[in-house]
């Protein structure tokens, strides 16, 4: 089970928000990339020395908002004729990149290790990748669990909720990274297997 599930129910309340764009012309890609270029800003204004903690309380706020935009460019390009080759590129690559820039602050964060940082933002890439590959072997793009795009957001979202608030980081949180690196090794595994499974 993962987060990922409840993604229809988003999709519902979002609806109207689509169906405004593409009346004004917005087009999916632009959905995409828009989310893209936030991330990595957000990402690198907190990956700023002497950055105040209560700035970490942009990450649960954007992390609502690029999974509302993600729904919204997925809506723009399946019901309203926004679905293009390009699209399925960007929506892919985009989300990577948006995942390891929002990643990337807790490098320069005690009690996380840098290292183990950069292990999660290599593992996050490597999973999408794993479910990717999908139907380049005639299965269906893999969504598995333990450790989705979804669930990674809530968890670098309550951190941040956590550091904005001004609360301090226990010593025992850097083993935090290791376990998240785990399940994503654990996600990779089941989208690998459960693709290899499907009819």
């Amino acid at each position: 089970m993962t987060l990922y599930a409840l993604k229809p129910r988003f999709q519902n309340l979002l609806r109207p928000i689509a169906a405004r764009l593409a009346g004004a012309g917005v087009t999916a890609n632009q959905v995409t990339l828009a989310a893209a270029v936030l991330s990595i800003a957000v990402g690198g204004l907190l990956s700023l020395p002497d950055r105040p903690p209560a700035l970490f309380l942009l990450l649960p706020l954007w992390l609502f908002l690029r999974m509302a935009l993600n729904a919204i460019d997925g809506m723009l390009a399946r019901e309203f004729g926004h679905k293009s080759r390009l699209g399925g590129y960007l929506n892919e690559l985009c989300d990577v990149v948006s995942d390891a820039a929002l990643l990337l602050p807790f490098a320069y964060l005690p009690p996380f290790a840098a290292w183990a940082v950069v292990l999660v933002i290599f593992l996050a890439a490597l999973s999408e990748y794993a479910g990717v590959m999908g139907p380049l072997v005639g299965a269906s793009r893999r969504y598995d669990g333990p450790l989705g795009k979804s669930d990674r957001a809530f968890v670098i979202g309550a951190l941040g909720a956590w550091i904005g608030c001004g609360l301090s980081l226990p010593s025992w949180i850097s083993w935090l990274m290791p376990v998240l690196a785990i399940l994503l090794i654990a996600t990779s595994v089941n989208r690998v297997r459960r693709g290899l499974r499907e009819p």
